[in-house]
């Protein structure tokens, strides 16, 4: 069995042992070099980006 092929990159979406759970996304592969992004809702704009101390923040 060729392991390379089973290996994944780490910001990749990884598959779940349980369906049920919902799916993994890394938070650089959404935000991108911005580390910005903006989510349409229910009519509204919601911002999710990176403080500067590396953590997530969503704002209406």
């Amino acid at each position: 069995m060729d392991t390379k092929a089973a290996q994944t990159r780490p910001d990749e979406t990884q598959p779940r042992a349980d369906a049920a759970q919902p799916p993994r996304v890394n938070s650089r592969s959404l935000l991108g070099e911005r580390g910005e992004l903006v989510i349409e809702h229910a009519g509204r704009e919601y911002r999710l980006r990176i403080t500067q101390n590396g953590k997530l923040i969503l704002t209406a």
